[in-house]
């Protein structure tokens, strides 16, 4: 005791300690999910997150994320501040060294940059691949709906992934139950925490199909393989995750073409010539049979490394097609190897002139695994034609 006053004192700094922290966990975690929506391009190509099952947890290099802090100049170069003053941000107060000439390999001196791999469940890389991803021009049709499954993010649980927090129902525990404990601090406990959770519910969906089409011809490379079963991969779930009323009917193709399972679509090798036309013909009849097109929102897709036999057949074949459909996707697996300005083949360059005024028809080339994402949302964007400007 000290002048009557007791001899301990109460500090918030602990609980603002606390806050800040999580806080900041907050934060890294909404970097961290920044970081991977802008490399979604190339994880998506890798083959062991498309062959993951559900519930499996991937891990994807992440580089580390360092709080500003001041350190000392690695190069250990000395100076004082001169000058007249009044420089301005962005102005260049100095240059680093220019590289020498060496000889080959040596033991380096500079520090690294550190890496980290951050685990997701397959679901929460699936719900960060689809976030922004729709089926264009969808509309009204016909005089049914059909009752499906719809995911929702409507439920609120007390334990789920830190990427699903939310933020304002957590702040909003944590203040109540500091106020009921007297405690004049914003500290978060683990009981505070709130997360997003979905559920299934039935939901009323607009009538679509989708005509996936594949060359399976003999040009067609381990390579063209693998982007034609990786865009389809992730189209179809894609379909079954947002859309789930979605049909989609599977076709293959040569010189001939047949529908076939999903099964038969993704395994089917590759081999004999290629004739396209027979496959835009196949799903004409397809449409004209089973789905009315007063009824149904329809979207046909080709993949194809362009090599192909009567392409003005495929153009006019396309026209009767493109009466039918909200969309037309045409995805060409280029090779650079074509002369064109665009690096199309014949065939990319015949759909691209025929159609070159028309929104409905979309033509996009792929080069590589990383290519993949960037076509998904070209072909699933809400408004394909400002995509494409930034295609």
């Amino acid at each position: 005791m000290d002048n009557g006053r007791p001899g301990y004192w109460l500090s918030t700094d602990s609980w603002d300690l606390h806050r800040r922290a999580e806080k900041d966990r907050l934060r890294h975690n909404e970097k961290v999910k920044e970081v991977i929506k802008q490399n979604l391009g190339e994880i998506i190509g890798q083959q062991d997150i498309i062959t993951a099952e559900d519930g499996k947890i991937v891990k994807i290099p992440i580089r580390g994320l360092e709080l500003p802090h001041i350190r000392y100049d690695p190069h250990g170069k000395k100076g004082v501040g001169q000058g007249p003053g009044g420089s301005q941000p962005g102005d260049v107060i100095g240059r680093s060294g220019q590289q020498g000439q060496g000889a080959g390999k040596q033991a380096g001196t500079e520090p690294g940059v550190d890496f980290y791999e951050a685990e997701f469940t397959i679901e929460e890389l699936v719900q960060m691949v689809f976030e922004d991803l729709h089926l264009p021009n969808l509309r009204e049709k016909g005089t049914k709906d059909i009752l499906a499954d719809q995911v929702r993010f409507d439920t609120i649980a007390r334990r789920g992934p830190q990427s699903n927090i939310d933020k304002k129902r957590t702040l909003i525990n944590a203040w109540k139950r500091n106020a009921a404990e007297g405690n004049p601090g914003w500290e978060i406990r683990e009981e505070d925490k709130r997360f997003k959770s979905w559920e299934i519910v039935p939901e009323k969906q607009r009538n679509a199909v989708v005509v996936a089409m594949r060359d399976v011809s003999g040009s067609m490379g381990e390579f063209e393989a693998y982007i034609a079963r990786s865009f389809y991969y992730w189209m179809t779930r894609f379909l079954r995750t947002k859309y789930t009323a979605t049909e989609i009917v599977f076709i293959t193709c040569h010189t001939e073409a047949k529908e076939v399972d999903e099964h038969t679509f993704f395994s089917a090798g590759d081999s004999g010539g290629t004739r396209l036309s027979a496959a835009y013909k196949l799903a004409l009849e397809i449409l004209e049979k089973r789905y009315n097109p007063r009824e149904w929102n329809i979207y046909p897709f080709m993949f194809s490394d362009g090599y192909n036999w009567g392409d003005h057949e495929v153009v006019e074949y396309m026209r009767k097609l493109v009466e039918y459909s909200n969309l037309i996707g045409y995805g060409e697996i280029a090779n650079d190897l074509w002369g064109s300005s665009n690096g199309l083949a014949p065939l990319g360059q015949a759909i691209t002139e025929a159609f070159q005024d028309d929104p409905r028809v979309v033509v996009v080339k792929i080069s590589s695994k990383e290519d993949v994402w960037p076509a998904l949302k070209r072909f699933f964007s809400k408004h394909p034609e400002m995509a494409a400007a930034a295609w």
